[in-house]
């Protein structure tokens, strides 16, 4: 068989396509690289999406806000000083955008103004946090993304 430029072109093309074809196929059936959406019930999350908007609204009123940041014994939640925190309820859901069997839900509740997510629940990385709360019929939320 006689090389030439033809022949050189439609080997070079076809282990190209191989190549590429490979790594589809790898990636489509490996459970390592397994892509999820963020939440299971996308359209019923999106068809809530105003309320979100407007609870993100309200919660910006405040005149001190919310701060999230590492401590010691793990994440605080820090609410303001005239927060009514006894008069609050809510939950604090903590996303985690690689892997969703981290993810969890916390619902409110303090002694003081300050929550606590303990350290052995987080997992160094990225984390999306949800705070969101009640009171006096009126929705709140606040959402950060922090590395922990």
């Amino acid at each position: 068989m006689k090389w030439n430029w033809g022949t050189g072109i439609v080997i070079t093309i076809i282990s190209f396509m191989s190549f590429i074809m490979y790594f589809v196929i790898n990636m489509t059936t490996d459970d390592k690289y397994e892509h999820d959406l963020v939440t299971e019930k996308y359209y019923q999350k999106e068809l809530q999406f105003q309320d979100e908007i407007d609870a993100v609204q309200n919660a910006s009123i405040f005149n001190e806000k919310i701060t999230v940041k590492k401590g010691l014994k793990g994440l605080e939640i820090v609410f303001p000083f005239d927060f009514p925190f006894k008069e609050i309820n809510g939950k604090v859901f903590l996303y985690r955008p690689s892997n969703k069997q981290l993810d969890f839900e916390i619902p409110i509740s303090f002694s003081n103004t300050h929550l606590l997510v303990p350290e052995e629940r987080l997992v160094d990385g990225r984390w999306n946090i949800q705070i969101s709360w009640n009171h006096q019929q009126k929705e709140y939320l606040i959402i950060k993304k922090i590395s922990y």
